[in-house]
Protein backbone atom coordinates (compact mmCIF):
# COMPACT_ATOMS: atom_id res chain seq x y z
CA UNK A 1 0.00 0.00 0.00
CA UNK A 2 1.48 3.36 -1.00
CA UNK A 3 1.44 6.51 1.14
CA UNK A 4 -1.50 8.05 -0.71
CA UNK A 5 -3.63 4.96 -0.08
CA UNK A 6 -2.70 4.95 3.60
CA UNK A 7 -3.69 8.60 4.01
CA UNK A 8 -6.90 8.05 2.03
CA UNK A 9 -8.00 5.24 4.34
CA UNK A 10 -7.01 7.27 7.37
CA UNK A 11 -9.29 10.19 6.48
CA UNK A 12 -11.84 9.32 3.78
CA UNK A 13 -15.17 7.45 3.91
CA UNK A 14 -15.92 6.43 0.30
CA UNK A 15 -19.42 6.27 -1.20
CA UNK A 16 -21.26 3.11 -2.24
CA UNK A 17 -18.62 0.91 -0.60
CA UNK A 18 -18.11 -1.49 2.26
CA UNK A 19 -14.96 0.09 3.65
CA UNK A 20 -13.74 -3.25 4.99
CA UNK A 21 -13.27 -4.35 1.36
CA UNK A 22 -10.59 -1.67 1.08
CA UNK A 23 -8.36 -3.72 3.40
CA UNK A 24 -8.02 -6.25 0.56
CA UNK A 25 -8.36 -3.79 -2.34
CA UNK A 26 -7.06 -0.34 -1.34
CA UNK A 27 -8.40 2.72 -3.20
CA UNK A 28 -6.74 3.36 -6.55
CA UNK A 29 -5.38 6.89 -6.44
CA UNK A 30 -5.69 8.51 -9.85
CA UNK A 31 -3.15 11.17 -10.77
CA UNK A 32 -4.26 12.12 -14.28
CA UNK A 33 -6.55 11.17 -17.14
CA UNK A 34 -6.51 11.49 -20.91
CA UNK A 35 -9.26 10.47 -23.29
CA UNK A 36 -10.66 7.09 -22.22
CA UNK A 37 -7.78 6.34 -19.86
CA UNK A 38 -7.03 6.97 -16.19
CA UNK A 39 -3.50 6.77 -14.77
CA UNK A 40 -2.79 6.08 -11.10
CA UNK A 41 0.06 7.41 -8.98
CA UNK A 42 2.11 4.30 -9.77
CA UNK A 43 1.75 4.77 -13.52
CA UNK A 44 -0.76 1.97 -14.23
CA UNK A 45 -3.46 2.74 -16.80
CA UNK A 46 -7.15 1.84 -16.72
CA UNK A 47 -9.63 2.16 -19.58
CA UNK A 48 -12.62 3.99 -18.08
CA UNK A 49 -15.39 1.70 -19.38
CA UNK A 50 -18.07 3.47 -17.32
CA UNK A 51 -17.14 7.13 -17.90
CA UNK A 52 -16.47 7.55 -14.17
CA UNK A 53 -20.04 6.85 -13.03
CA UNK A 54 -21.61 7.69 -16.40
CA UNK A 55 -20.53 11.34 -16.50
CA UNK A 56 -17.40 11.74 -18.60
CA UNK A 57 -18.91 11.73 -22.07
CA UNK A 58 -16.07 13.41 -23.97
CA UNK A 59 -13.11 11.86 -22.20
CA UNK A 60 -10.75 13.03 -19.51
CA UNK A 61 -8.85 16.28 -20.00
CA UNK A 62 -10.74 17.16 -23.16
CA UNK A 63 -8.90 20.06 -24.89
CA UNK A 64 -12.06 21.93 -25.92
CA UNK A 65 -13.64 21.74 -22.49
CA UNK A 66 -10.36 22.60 -20.76
CA UNK A 67 -10.14 25.73 -22.89
CA UNK A 68 -13.75 26.72 -22.05
CA UNK A 69 -12.98 26.40 -18.33
CA UNK A 70 -9.82 28.49 -18.66
CA UNK A 71 -11.76 31.23 -20.40
CA UNK A 72 -14.55 31.25 -17.83
CA UNK A 73 -12.10 31.11 -14.92
CA UNK A 74 -10.78 34.51 -15.93
CA UNK A 75 -14.26 36.05 -16.05
CA UNK A 76 -16.50 34.84 -13.17
CA UNK A 77 -16.39 31.54 -11.30
CA UNK A 78 -19.67 31.79 -9.38
CA UNK A 79 -22.26 34.34 -8.36
CA UNK A 80 -25.36 34.07 -6.20
CA UNK A 81 -28.22 32.90 -8.43
CA UNK A 82 -31.08 34.57 -6.55
CA UNK A 83 -31.80 37.88 -8.34
CA UNK A 84 -28.46 37.53 -10.14
CA UNK A 85 -27.47 35.56 -13.21
CA UNK A 86 -24.50 34.97 -15.49
CA UNK A 87 -23.95 34.70 -19.24
CA UNK A 88 -23.07 30.96 -19.36
CA UNK A 89 -26.28 30.06 -17.47
CA UNK A 90 -28.36 32.10 -19.89
CA UNK A 91 -26.60 30.62 -22.92
CA UNK A 92 -26.98 27.10 -21.57
CA UNK A 93 -30.68 27.53 -20.87
CA UNK A 94 -31.24 28.63 -24.45
CA UNK A 95 -29.24 25.71 -25.81
CA UNK A 96 -31.10 23.20 -23.64
CA UNK A 97 -34.53 24.39 -24.69
CA UNK A 98 -33.41 24.08 -28.32
CA UNK A 99 -32.52 20.37 -27.97
CA UNK A 100 -34.95 19.20 -25.27
CA UNK A 101 -38.24 17.42 -26.00
CA UNK A 102 -40.96 19.77 -27.17
CA UNK A 103 -42.59 21.96 -24.54
CA UNK A 104 -39.76 21.96 -21.99
CA UNK A 105 -39.03 25.69 -21.96
CA UNK A 106 -38.09 26.54 -18.38
CA UNK A 107 -34.81 25.60 -16.68
CA UNK A 108 -34.25 25.30 -12.93
CA UNK A 109 -30.62 24.84 -11.83
CA UNK A 110 -29.15 22.70 -9.08
CA UNK A 111 -25.94 20.80 -8.41
CA UNK A 112 -26.52 17.01 -8.45
CA UNK A 113 -28.93 14.36 -9.67
CA UNK A 114 -30.62 13.54 -6.37
CA UNK A 115 -31.34 17.23 -5.84
CA UNK A 116 -32.89 17.41 -9.30
CA UNK A 117 -35.26 14.59 -8.38
CA UNK A 118 -36.18 16.29 -5.11
CA UNK A 119 -36.91 19.48 -7.05
CA UNK A 120 -39.07 17.65 -9.57
CA UNK A 121 -41.15 15.99 -6.85
CA UNK A 122 -41.62 19.24 -4.94
CA UNK A 123 -42.41 21.17 -8.11
CA UNK A 124 -45.12 18.70 -9.10
CA UNK A 125 -46.62 18.57 -5.61
CA UNK A 126 -46.72 22.35 -5.20
CA UNK A 127 -48.19 22.81 -8.67
CA UNK A 128 -51.18 20.64 -7.81
CA UNK A 129 -51.64 22.30 -4.42
CA UNK A 130 -51.71 25.72 -6.10
CA UNK A 131 -54.12 24.71 -8.84
CA UNK A 132 -56.90 23.35 -6.64
CA UNK A 133 -55.97 19.64 -6.69
CA UNK A 134 -55.08 19.22 -3.02
CA UNK A 135 -55.74 15.45 -3.02
CA UNK A 136 -52.73 14.85 -5.28
CA UNK A 137 -50.12 14.20 -2.61
CA UNK A 138 -48.42 10.93 -3.65
CA UNK A 139 -46.03 9.69 -6.29
CA UNK A 140 -45.81 6.47 -8.29
CA UNK A 141 -42.64 4.75 -9.43
CA UNK A 142 -41.53 1.44 -10.91
CA UNK A 143 -40.09 -1.57 -9.13
CA UNK A 144 -36.28 -1.72 -9.33
CA UNK A 145 -36.18 2.05 -9.84
CA UNK A 146 -33.23 4.19 -8.79
CA UNK A 147 -33.56 7.97 -8.59
CA UNK A 148 -30.88 9.02 -6.10
CA UNK A 149 -30.11 8.82 -2.42
CA UNK A 150 -31.66 11.80 -0.67
CA UNK A 151 -34.88 11.08 1.23
CA UNK A 152 -37.36 12.03 -1.48
CA UNK A 153 -35.28 10.34 -4.18
CA UNK A 154 -34.96 7.17 -2.10
CA UNK A 155 -38.72 7.22 -1.59
CA UNK A 156 -39.37 6.81 -5.30
CA UNK A 157 -36.52 4.31 -5.74
CA UNK A 158 -36.91 0.65 -4.86
CA UNK A 159 -33.52 -0.99 -4.59
CA UNK A 160 -33.08 -2.33 -1.05
CA UNK A 161 -29.33 -1.86 -1.18
CA UNK A 162 -29.92 1.89 -1.02
CA UNK A 163 -33.26 2.30 0.72
CA UNK A 164 -34.23 -0.63 2.96
CA UNK A 165 -32.78 0.68 6.20
CA UNK A 166 -34.35 4.12 5.67
CA UNK A 167 -37.92 2.93 5.00
CA UNK A 168 -39.32 4.45 8.23
CA UNK A 169 -38.23 7.87 6.88
CA UNK A 170 -39.55 7.53 3.34
CA UNK A 171 -42.63 8.84 1.54
CA UNK A 172 -45.50 6.43 0.90
CA UNK A 173 -44.97 5.74 -2.80
CA UNK A 174 -47.28 3.75 -5.07
CA UNK A 175 -45.03 0.97 -6.37
CA UNK A 176 -45.84 -0.44 -9.81
CA UNK A 177 -44.35 -3.60 -11.28
CA UNK A 178 -42.06 -2.48 -14.07
CA UNK A 179 -40.81 -4.00 -17.33
CA UNK A 180 -38.38 -6.93 -17.33
CA UNK A 181 -37.70 -7.76 -20.96
CA UNK A 182 -35.00 -10.39 -20.32
CA UNK A 183 -37.31 -12.40 -18.08
CA UNK A 184 -40.55 -11.34 -19.77
CA UNK A 185 -43.61 -12.88 -18.10
CA UNK A 186 -45.52 -12.55 -21.36
CA UNK A 187 -43.07 -14.63 -23.38
CA UNK A 188 -42.19 -11.79 -25.73
CA UNK A 189 -38.83 -11.04 -27.30
CA UNK A 190 -37.52 -7.48 -27.06
CA UNK A 191 -37.90 -7.06 -30.81
CA UNK A 192 -41.64 -7.83 -30.66
CA UNK A 193 -42.45 -6.06 -27.38
CA UNK A 194 -45.73 -4.19 -27.21
CA UNK A 195 -45.49 -3.43 -23.48
CA UNK A 196 -48.11 -5.90 -22.25
CA UNK A 197 -46.58 -5.32 -18.81
CA UNK A 198 -48.14 -1.85 -18.83
CA UNK A 199 -51.26 -3.53 -17.46
CA UNK A 200 -49.73 -3.19 -13.98
CA UNK A 201 -49.54 0.58 -14.41
CA UNK A 202 -53.10 0.69 -15.75
CA UNK A 203 -54.39 -1.10 -12.64
CA UNK A 204 -52.43 1.20 -10.33
CA UNK A 205 -53.73 4.31 -12.08
CA UNK A 206 -57.32 3.12 -11.90
CA UNK A 207 -56.94 2.71 -8.15
CA UNK A 208 -54.75 5.69 -7.21
CA UNK A 209 -55.08 8.37 -9.91
CA UNK A 210 -56.99 10.84 -7.75
CA UNK A 211 -54.13 11.04 -5.22
CA UNK A 212 -51.18 10.87 -7.62
CA UNK A 213 -49.23 14.04 -8.30
CA UNK A 214 -46.63 12.47 -10.61
CA UNK A 215 -45.13 9.26 -11.95
CA UNK A 216 -41.35 9.20 -12.18
CA UNK A 217 -39.46 6.84 -14.50
CA UNK A 218 -36.01 6.26 -15.93
CA UNK A 219 -36.87 6.35 -19.65
CA UNK A 220 -35.86 3.25 -21.65
CA UNK A 221 -33.21 1.99 -19.19
CA UNK A 222 -33.36 1.30 -15.47
CA UNK A 223 -29.69 1.87 -14.74
CA UNK A 224 -28.92 0.75 -11.19
CA UNK A 225 -31.31 -2.20 -11.64
CA UNK A 226 -28.71 -3.67 -13.99
CA UNK A 227 -29.19 -1.68 -17.20
CA UNK A 228 -32.68 -3.13 -17.70
CA UNK A 229 -33.70 -1.94 -21.16
CA UNK A 230 -37.39 -1.78 -22.05
CA UNK A 231 -39.33 -0.78 -25.16
CA UNK A 232 -40.48 2.67 -26.17
CA UNK A 233 -44.11 1.52 -26.37
CA UNK A 234 -44.20 1.54 -22.57
CA UNK A 235 -43.35 5.25 -22.53
CA UNK A 236 -45.94 6.05 -25.20
CA UNK A 237 -48.63 4.33 -23.14
CA UNK A 238 -47.45 6.06 -19.97
CA UNK A 239 -47.57 9.52 -21.57
CA UNK A 240 -51.12 8.89 -22.77
CA UNK A 241 -52.25 7.62 -19.36
CA UNK A 242 -50.70 10.58 -17.50
CA UNK A 243 -52.55 12.98 -19.81
CA UNK A 244 -55.83 11.14 -19.26
CA UNK A 245 -55.56 11.20 -15.44
CA UNK A 246 -53.93 14.66 -15.11
CA UNK A 247 -50.76 13.26 -13.57
CA UNK A 248 -47.30 14.69 -14.24
CA UNK A 249 -44.78 12.51 -16.02
CA UNK A 250 -41.30 13.05 -14.59
CA UNK A 251 -38.49 11.72 -16.79
CA UNK A 252 -35.32 11.00 -14.85
CA UNK A 253 -32.80 11.39 -17.68
CA UNK A 254 -29.88 11.89 -15.30
CA UNK A 255 -28.06 8.75 -16.48
CA UNK A 256 -29.53 8.35 -19.96
CA UNK A 257 -29.54 11.89 -21.29
CA UNK A 258 -27.02 13.55 -23.61
CA UNK A 259 -26.62 10.86 -26.21
CA UNK A 260 -26.20 7.78 -24.04
CA UNK A 261 -29.08 5.86 -25.62
CA UNK A 262 -28.31 6.83 -29.21
CA UNK A 263 -30.54 9.89 -29.15
CA UNK A 264 -30.00 13.16 -27.31
CA UNK A 265 -32.59 12.15 -24.71
CA UNK A 266 -34.10 8.72 -24.03
CA UNK A 267 -37.64 10.13 -24.32
CA UNK A 268 -36.87 10.80 -27.99
CA UNK A 269 -37.09 7.05 -28.65
CA UNK A 270 -40.81 7.20 -27.87
CA UNK A 271 -41.27 10.67 -29.38
CA UNK A 272 -42.83 11.94 -26.16
CA UNK A 273 -42.31 14.97 -23.95
CA UNK A 274 -42.43 14.67 -20.16
CA UNK A 275 -43.89 17.40 -17.98
CA UNK A 276 -40.67 17.57 -15.97
CA UNK A 277 -37.22 16.29 -16.92
CA UNK A 278 -34.23 15.81 -14.60
CA UNK A 279 -30.72 16.15 -16.06
CA UNK A 280 -27.27 15.74 -14.56
CA UNK A 281 -24.16 13.54 -15.05
CA UNK A 282 -23.30 14.03 -18.76
CA UNK A 283 -24.62 17.61 -18.77
CA UNK A 284 -21.24 18.90 -17.61
CA UNK A 285 -19.16 16.16 -19.26
CA UNK A 286 -17.87 14.82 -15.95
CA UNK A 287 -16.10 18.08 -15.07
CA UNK A 288 -18.32 19.92 -12.58
CA UNK A 289 -21.21 19.04 -10.24
CA UNK A 290 -24.38 20.23 -11.93
CA UNK A 291 -28.02 19.38 -12.59
CA UNK A 292 -31.07 21.01 -14.08
CA UNK A 293 -34.80 20.41 -14.00
CA UNK A 294 -36.68 21.38 -17.14
CA UNK A 295 -40.41 21.93 -17.20
CA UNK A 296 -43.28 23.48 -19.14
CA UNK A 297 -44.68 26.99 -19.30
CA UNK A 298 -47.91 25.60 -17.82
CA UNK A 299 -46.20 24.40 -14.65
CA UNK A 300 -44.04 27.53 -14.42
CA UNK A 301 -47.07 29.82 -14.70
CA UNK A 302 -48.74 28.20 -11.69
CA UNK A 303 -45.95 29.67 -9.55
CA UNK A 304 -45.96 33.12 -11.16
CA UNK A 305 -47.76 35.63 -8.93
CA UNK A 306 -47.26 38.37 -6.37
CA UNK A 307 -44.71 37.24 -3.78
CA UNK A 308 -47.19 37.89 -1.00
CA UNK A 309 -49.27 34.94 -2.18
CA UNK A 310 -46.37 32.58 -1.34
CA UNK A 311 -46.73 30.82 -4.66
CA UNK A 312 -43.03 31.13 -5.45
CA UNK A 313 -40.94 27.96 -5.61
CA UNK A 314 -38.75 28.47 -2.54
CA UNK A 315 -36.02 25.98 -3.27
CA UNK A 316 -32.34 26.87 -3.56
CA UNK A 317 -28.84 25.40 -3.77
CA UNK A 318 -25.72 27.44 -3.09
CA UNK A 319 -24.02 26.47 -6.35
CA UNK A 320 -27.11 26.63 -8.57
CA UNK A 321 -26.31 28.15 -11.96
CA UNK A 322 -22.57 27.92 -11.33
CA UNK A 323 -20.90 29.83 -14.17
CA UNK A 324 -18.00 27.37 -14.51
CA UNK A 325 -20.29 24.36 -14.80
CA UNK A 326 -22.55 26.18 -17.25
CA UNK A 327 -19.57 27.12 -19.43
CA UNK A 328 -18.57 23.45 -19.55
CA UNK A 329 -22.11 22.38 -20.42
CA UNK A 330 -22.30 24.97 -23.20
CA UNK A 331 -19.08 23.71 -24.75
CA UNK A 332 -20.29 20.13 -24.39
CA UNK A 333 -23.42 20.95 -26.40
CA UNK A 334 -21.24 22.72 -28.97
CA UNK A 335 -19.23 19.50 -29.37
CA UNK A 336 -22.41 17.50 -29.93
CA UNK A 337 -23.45 19.85 -32.71
CA UNK A 338 -20.10 20.48 -34.39
CA UNK A 339 -18.60 16.96 -34.24
CA UNK A 340 -21.66 14.87 -35.22
CA UNK A 341 -21.42 12.93 -31.99
CA UNK A 342 -24.75 11.08 -32.16
CA UNK A 343 -24.10 9.90 -35.73
CA UNK A 344 -20.51 8.82 -34.97
CA UNK A 345 -21.69 6.91 -31.90
CA UNK A 346 -24.00 4.81 -34.06
CA UNK A 347 -20.94 3.30 -35.73
CA UNK A 348 -19.14 2.75 -32.43
CA UNK A 349 -22.15 1.13 -30.77
CA UNK A 350 -22.43 -1.38 -33.62
CA UNK A 351 -18.76 -2.30 -33.24
CA UNK A 352 -19.25 -2.84 -29.51
CA UNK A 353 -22.41 -4.93 -30.04
CA UNK A 354 -20.83 -7.15 -32.70
CA UNK A 355 -17.72 -7.84 -30.64
CA UNK A 356 -19.67 -8.50 -27.45
CA UNK A 357 -22.26 -10.73 -29.12
CA UNK A 358 -19.62 -12.82 -30.85
CA UNK A 359 -17.84 -13.52 -27.57
CA UNK A 360 -21.03 -13.88 -25.50
CA UNK A 361 -22.42 -16.57 -27.81
CA UNK A 362 -19.43 -18.75 -26.91
CA UNK A 363 -19.54 -18.03 -23.18
CA UNK A 364 -21.82 -20.25 -21.04
CA UNK A 365 -22.15 -17.63 -18.31
CA UNK A 366 -23.27 -14.60 -20.35
CA UNK A 367 -27.04 -14.95 -20.40
CA UNK A 368 -28.08 -11.70 -22.02
CA UNK A 369 -26.49 -8.97 -24.09
CA UNK A 370 -28.58 -5.83 -24.26
CA UNK A 371 -27.72 -2.54 -25.87
CA UNK A 372 -29.21 0.86 -26.49
CA UNK A 373 -26.90 3.40 -28.05
CA UNK A 374 -23.63 3.64 -26.17
CA UNK A 375 -24.86 1.47 -23.29
CA UNK A 376 -24.12 -2.25 -23.55
CA UNK A 377 -24.80 -4.70 -20.71
CA UNK A 378 -23.89 -8.34 -20.15
CA UNK A 379 -25.91 -10.23 -17.55
CA UNK A 380 -24.00 -13.14 -16.02
CA UNK A 381 -26.09 -16.20 -15.14
CA UNK A 382 -25.50 -19.58 -13.58
CA UNK A 383 -27.54 -21.31 -16.28
CA UNK A 384 -27.95 -19.76 -19.71
CA UNK A 385 -31.05 -21.77 -20.59
CA UNK A 386 -33.02 -21.20 -17.39
CA UNK A 387 -31.56 -17.69 -16.74
CA UNK A 388 -30.86 -18.78 -13.16
CA UNK A 389 -28.94 -16.15 -11.21
CA UNK A 390 -25.83 -16.69 -9.16
CA UNK A 391 -26.10 -16.66 -5.38
CA UNK A 392 -25.55 -13.01 -4.42
CA UNK A 393 -23.10 -14.10 -1.70
CA UNK A 394 -20.70 -15.23 -4.42
CA UNK A 395 -20.25 -11.57 -5.45
CA UNK A 396 -19.50 -12.76 -8.97
CA UNK A 397 -19.58 -9.31 -10.50
CA UNK A 398 -17.37 -7.84 -7.81
CA UNK A 399 -14.78 -10.60 -8.19
CA UNK A 400 -14.63 -10.01 -11.94
CA UNK A 401 -14.33 -6.27 -11.26
CA UNK A 402 -11.19 -6.93 -9.22
CA UNK A 403 -9.69 -9.09 -11.95
CA UNK A 404 -10.54 -6.47 -14.56
CA UNK A 405 -8.68 -3.80 -12.58
CA UNK A 406 -5.61 -5.99 -12.69
CA UNK A 407 -6.15 -6.29 -16.45
CA UNK A 408 -6.42 -2.53 -16.96
CA UNK A 409 -10.20 -1.93 -17.01
CA UNK A 410 -12.49 0.10 -14.77
CA UNK A 411 -15.78 -1.87 -15.06
CA UNK A 412 -17.75 -1.32 -11.81
CA UNK A 413 -20.52 -3.94 -12.32
CA UNK A 414 -24.07 -3.71 -10.98
CA UNK A 415 -24.54 -7.00 -9.15
CA UNK A 416 -23.81 -9.62 -11.80
CA UNK A 417 -24.34 -7.24 -14.70
CA UNK A 418 -21.21 -5.97 -16.42
CA UNK A 419 -21.69 -2.99 -18.67
CA UNK A 420 -19.88 -0.65 -21.03
CA UNK A 421 -20.68 3.05 -21.02
CA UNK A 422 -17.39 4.50 -22.30
CA UNK A 423 -16.58 8.10 -23.20
CA UNK A 424 -17.71 8.97 -26.71
CA UNK A 425 -14.11 9.62 -27.77
CA UNK A 426 -13.34 5.89 -27.63
CA UNK A 427 -11.87 4.53 -30.87
CA UNK A 428 -12.08 1.09 -32.49
CA UNK A 429 -8.74 -0.06 -31.09
CA UNK A 430 -9.81 0.86 -27.56
CA UNK A 431 -13.18 -0.85 -28.08
CA UNK A 432 -11.41 -4.08 -29.02
CA UNK A 433 -9.17 -3.73 -25.97
CA UNK A 434 -12.15 -3.04 -23.69
CA UNK A 435 -14.26 -5.96 -24.86
CA UNK A 436 -11.33 -8.36 -25.08
CA UNK A 437 -10.03 -7.61 -21.60
CA UNK A 438 -13.55 -7.84 -20.16
CA UNK A 439 -14.13 -11.35 -21.51
CA UNK A 440 -10.60 -12.35 -20.53
CA UNK A 441 -11.47 -11.27 -16.96
CA UNK A 442 -14.71 -13.29 -17.05
CA UNK A 443 -12.85 -16.38 -18.23
CA UNK A 444 -10.13 -15.87 -15.63
CA UNK A 445 -12.75 -15.84 -12.86
CA UNK A 446 -14.67 -18.92 -13.97
CA UNK A 447 -11.63 -21.02 -14.82
CA UNK A 448 -9.73 -20.42 -11.59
Amino acid sequence: MNEFQKKDLKYIWHPCSQMKDYEELPPIVIERGKGCYLYDVEGKSYLDCISSWWTNIFGHSNPRINKAIEKQLNEIEHVIFAHFSNKPAIELSEKLTDVAPEGLKKVFFSDNGSSAVEIALKMSFQYHQQTGKSKKVRFAALTDAYHGETIGALSVGELDLYSKIYKPLLLDTVRVEGPDCYRCKYGKERSSCSAECFEHMEKALEQYHEELSAIIVEPMIQGAAGMKIYCSVYLKKLRKACDFYDIHLIADEIAVGFGRTGKMFACNHADISPDIMCLSKGISAGYMPMSVVMTTEKIYNAFYDDFSTLKAFIHSHTYAGNAMACAVACESLNIFKEENVIENNEVKSKIIKNLVTEKADKNPFVGDVRQLGMITALELVKNKKTKERFNWKQRTGYEIYKIALKNGLLLRPIGDVLYFMPPYVINEEDIEYMVGKCFHSIDEYFHN
